[in-house]
Parts: structure tokens; C-alpha cells; sequence
């Protein structure tokens, strides 16, 4: 650390987002650039703690106050060899990560914390501006075959990191193209989808093979896939959206989250001509107050919504971290995303008691009542009652786990009580050579879990088929 009091010489500063106004007509990113100088200022906050709680807080245990202190001093090359030590791809993560490790920086218990989201974006956007980027082949193979069926976040790392050991790796997708929740569920203006194809290109050179619109039982069979495969990694993903069985829930223009933002996103990439779901001039309801609900808000606005009203059953939470959520663990206060920022309204402590329809069976509205908690309830306050315009009604509460029936009822794979995949502290299933990743086992979680649970699978996977590993496994106390 060159400056011991920089983080006393220097307040925090973030990229400025595009003008509301200029942003909402287009679909790309939403930042600015921010100034290299102002980065490597912020990087001088970094405190070089000596116990960084910046580590705990990170799902995959990135060096942080390492490549702090290296993009402080413009080096690249070395920051981006140690950022690539612990994540596969930290474009996405500097992207559309919440950002757990800055709850957790020391610096945050009296000020603002490190923008570390920021210095890892910038290390990866400089080591690819500057070809630090390369494929990295395995030496030789080890003449084993693994399949990962599914290409999020956690299927990619995974396979990524098996090929890297020696192995032969085929990934299957259901969809068109790669990249699961990465293409079709995030918007191009939240992570441009750019990011992700040169990091597939990267992945090709070194040795991975994709194979899209296939579906596992029933384009490729299971017996075909075990006899063909010496592993099979589930990186499927929890899929299946948590419906809202209100009264009048079979109403047309009632959808889940993924229905709308899924064909939104292929019109962005020019895959699909016009979508099936659209929030052009009509009065749209989004229930669900999270990430997934603020990018229907920022999709619909550009659309050209009449209006978005985004309701969310639990209290408005604080300004400042609430003292039920100390540091260093993630704080619950109120955020604005950049979708906030846009339009619409957001209603808190509400609850849909139902949906109304027109004589042709389409939604025009919901009633609504104000809740309060009590003993771990929602409890309606009477009185409260109001109704709402709604011509489309998006679902983002949440999914509730993988899909139980097809492939997971061909492998035969048990499942919890939550839906979720039953492994053991091996990634493995309730069937041998089959493991699993990602939210598929875990239940819904952060990108930052995805990918590390697929580097901690692969060197699993890697240990199983070698009888030993050299992959990394992520750090943390709370891996499992």
C-alpha cells in the first residue's frame, strides 16, 4: 500500500450512468466510461487489511487487496493473472454481481466501502483492451469425456475448468445459443452480450464443444449420454418461476418473468423479429422487488410502457444498513438500481389479493392490500384495500428449483425438500458420475455462487475420474 491514508485522502466514486433521458431509447450499457486515473484512485482506498474481510465476503475467495493494489499501479498483466486465479470470468461478475465483498470491506464499517465491483471490471475490460486474454489448452489429455448439460454461469466455469485439466468436454444447451440466464434472462443494457461471446470464443479455441437446441432425453438420450461420457455435470439451473395462484391468476397477459424477458432479449440480438410479449403502451404490473423484477421494469420502459408499478410484499427497507444485518454481512437497505432510476413506481408492503379481467378473459387490473409482518407473517391491514390498471402482469418472485420432470426423472437424480438436486460434499448425486452445480443444487443464488460452485465441481469431477486434482477449489467457510 503506497498511500496508508489513502482511504482518508479520498472519497468513494462510481461511473456516472447515462442521461435517463438519452438511455431509455436504447439498449446499450448504461455507465460511462470511467476515467482510468479515478479508478486507480479508488484502488488506493484499498487499506491492505491484515485479515480482509473482503475475501469472506466473496463466494469465490478473489485476492482482492492483491489486485487492488496491482491496478493502483497500472499493472495489468499481473492483476489480471491474479483475478483470473479464483474467477473464470470476471466480466460478469465485475457486471452483474451485488457485490457481497464490498458489504464486507473493513473500510465500510465508518465509510463508504472500496469500490472493488468496479476495479474488477476494470482489470478484465484493460487485460482484454490490452490481448492478456488468451486460451489456455491443457497440456495433454487425459482421454476422458465429461458432459455439462446446461451453459450458465456454473455450466461454463465447470467446463471451462475441465477442459483446462485434460479432459474432453461437451456442453449441451436447450436453447439456440449459449449461456443460459447470461443471454436470455439479462438485459443487453445490464451486461452487453459482447462479454459473453468472446469469453464462448475463448472457450472453443481451448478445446470446449457446444452443442445447442438439444435437449437431454429426448434429442440425446440419457443412456446415450452415460455410455458416451465418463461424468455428467448438471448445471441446469432452478428454472421453474414460483407462481402467484391469486384469484383470476389464468387471466391472459399474465406471465412469468422469463416469458417476457427471454423473447425481449432475442429481439436485442436480433434472433427473434418482433416479441410475443410486449409492454408497448399498456400499464404494466410487476410482482417481485428484485433483480429480476427491476430488469422487466427497465425492459418495459423502453419498450414504451403506458406506465410500471413494481409491488414487493415486504416493508420498504432503511437508507443505511439496518442493525439487524451488521457488518460484514450483507445489509438490508433500500437500493435504487439504474432501472429505478428510469420510471415507474415501486409500492412496498403490499400484497395481490386478485387479478380482474375484461369479458374477452385479458387482465385490466389487480386488487391490492397493504401487510404487515407479524410473528413471520404477512397480515392484511383492513381498510387498505385499492385497485391498480393492469393490461400485463409479470411474476418475479423467484424460482422454486430445476425442472423434476425429464431429465432429472430419466437420470433418476433425488431431490430435496426444497426441489433442489441431493448431492454430497463431492458435488456428487444420488447417482454415481453424475454431479451437480450452480443453482440447481444450491436453490437460487448469486452469479458469484454459480461460478464458484462450478469450479469447485469441476476439480471434484477432475479428482473423481484422476483420483487426485490440481484445480482450485474456492475458499470459503460457507461453500457449502
Amino acid at each position: 500500500m503506497a498511500d496508508p491514508t489513502g482511504f482518508l485522502k479520498y472519497k468513494k466514486a462510481t461511473p456516472e450512468r447515462r442521461p435517463v433521458e438519452e438511455r431509455v431509447h436504447d439498449w446499450k450499457e448504461v455507465y460511462k466510461t470511467f476515467p482510468i486515473e479515478s479508478l486507480q484512485t479508488q484502488a488506493t482506498r484499498c487499506m491492505d487489511c491484515g485479515i480482509p474481510f473482503c475475501h469472506n465476503g466473496c463466494p469465490l475467495g478473489n485476492i482482492i487487496p492483491e489486485w487492488n493494489d496491482l491496478a493502483r499501479k497500472g499493472l495489468w498483466d499481473e492483476a489480471i493473472d491474479r483475478l483470473h486465479a479464483t474467477n473464470n470470468f470476471p466480466e460478469f461478475t465485475g457486471t452483474l454481481c451485488p457485490a457481497p465483498c464490498e458489504a464486507a470491506c473493513v473500510l465500510g464499517i465508518a465509510d463508504d466501502p472500496v469500490t472493488i465491483k468496479q476495479i474488477e471490471v476494470t482489470i478484465i475490460d484493460q487485460a482484454w483492451k490490452r490481448g492478456l486474454v488468451s486460451p489456455i489448452p491443457a497440456d495433454e489429455s487425459t482421454g476422458k469425456r465429461v458432459a455439462v448439460v446446461g451453459s450458465g454461469p456454473a455450466g461454463l466455469a465447470a467446463a471451462q475448468q475441465l477442459t483446462r485439466a485434460g479432459h474432453e468436454v461437451v456442453v449441451y444447451e436447450r436453447a439456440a445459443r449459449i449461456g443460459g440466464l447470461l443471454r436470455y434472462g439479462i438485459p443487453e443494457f445490464k451486461m452487453e452480450k459482447r462479454q459473453l461471446d468472446r469469453r464462448l470464443e475463448q472457450m472453443e479455441q481451448e478445446g470446449t464443444k457446444f452443442v445447442t437446441s438439444c435437449t437431454i432425453g429426448e434429442d440425446v438420450s440419457v443412456e446415450e449420454l452415460d455410455h458416451s461420457y465418463d461424468a455428467v455435470v448438471l448445471a441446469v439451473g432452478s428454472t421453474v418461476g414460483r407462481q402467484l395462484p391469486a384469484e383470476g391468476h389464468e387471466l391472459d397477459g399474465i406471465h412469468l418473468a422469463m416469458e417476457y424477458l427471454t423473447p425481449s432479449n432475442q429481439v436485442q440480438e436480433g434472433t427473434l423479429a418482433e416479441t410475443p410479449i410486449s409492454a408497448a403502451g399498456k400499464h404494466v404490473v410487476i410482482i417481485g422487488g428484485g433483480d429480476t423484477g427491476a430488469d422487466c421494469l427497465g425492459t418495459a420502459l423502453r419498450q414504451g410502457a403506458a406506465s410500471v408499478t413494481q409491488l414487493e410484499i415486504m416493508p420498504r427497507p432503511p437508507e443505511q444498513r439496518s442493525p439487524s444485518t451488521p457488518w460484514p454481512t450483507w445489509p438490508l437497505m433500500y437500493r435504487t438500481s439504474s432501472a429505478h432510476e428510469e420510471g415507474g413506481e415501486r409500492l412496498f408492503a403490499v400484497s395481490t389479493q386478485r387479478f380482474t379481467g375484461d369479458d374477452a378473459g385479458h387482465v385490466r387490473g389487480l386488487d391490492l392490500i397493504e401487510v404487515e409482518s407479524k410473528d413471520g407473517r404477512f397480515e392484511p391491514i383492513a381498510g387498505t384495500e385499492r385497485q391498480i390498471a393492469a393490461d400485463l402482469v409479470l411474476l418475479a418472485m423467484g424460482f422454486t428449483g430445476p425442472e423434476p420432470t425429464g431429465l432429472l426423472a430419466a437420470l433418476g437424480v433425488e431431490l430435496d425438500n426444497r426441489g433442489a438436486i441431493v448431492r454430497s460434499a463431492k458435488w456428487e448425486t444420488t447417482q454415481p458420475g453424475v454431479f451437480v452445480c450452480g443453482d440447481a443444487g444450491r436453490g437460487q443464488s448469486l452469479i458469484v455462487w454459480a461460478i464458484a460452485e462450478g469450479r469447485a465441481c469441476a476439480a471434484a469431477v477432475d479428482e473423481s475420474l484422476m483420483g487426485a486434482s490440481l484445480l482450485p477449489v474456492p475458499i470459503t467457510p460457507t461453500m457449502r
